[in-house]
């Protein structure tokens, strides 16, 4: 049980997030990001199973086969794709739905928040759109949402966070059609 280790991991990657919100402009949603991972349900799953370079929850299916944080944590933060599912009329199963752009930005900004938290000094531009594809994404996004995310981590690995943070106020968070990023990328 891991308690104080735990807390300063997911204080310092929710502080890492509400940094990159503020400079985005999404400010709201930076202050309230993952609020959740404080409640008893994670907070002490995660603190049970915490070990510093991977999400406690990847552990805690391992040994349970299943994780109650992140079932509690998915359902209440709108950056998590998982989030984004329903049952269209008609059918009988759950589908990925679009991500709307405010919680889409989030979540690419979790996801180098996360890649820094854990990989510590090894961290590296590309490596959010590497954990992307090791987690085959493509197969559980909306195809929009993943090709919007792809896009946007494929920018941070080759071009950086200052020119990604850029693009996301002046492109993404301005509601440019996403047709017209590949031009607009040229400009940044």
């Amino acid at each position: 049980m891991h308690p104080i280790k735990h807390f300063k991991t997911i204080t310092k990657h929710r502080h890492l997030v509400m940094g990159y919100c503020i400079r985005v402009g999404l400010v709201r949603q930076g202050l309230c990001h993952d609020l959740s991972k404080y409640s008893p349900t994670e907070f002490w799953q995660g603190a049970k199973y915490w070990q510093g370079t991977r999400s406690p929850n990847a552990r805690a299916r391992e040994a349970e086969g299943y994780s109650t944080a992140w079932m509690h944590h998915k359902g209440r933060n709108k950056h998590h794709y998982e989030y984004w599912t329903d049952v269209p009329p008609g059918e009988h199963d759950y589908k990925p739905v679009p991500m709307p752009t405010r919680y889409l930005v989030e979540s690419v900004l979790d996801r180098i928040a996360a890649s820094r938290v854990y990989r510590g000094r090894d961290y590296a531009d590309g490596d959010a759109l590497a954990y992307m594809a090791r987690e085959r994404a493509q197969e559980k996004l909306h195809p929009e949402t993943y090709a919007k995310i792809h896009f946007l981590l494929t920018l941070l690995r080759d071009r950086g966070e200052d020119a990604l943070f850029r693009f996301l106020r002046e492109v993404v968070l301005r509601e440019v059609p996403y047709g017209q990023w590949e031009e607009r990328k040229k400009q940044i």
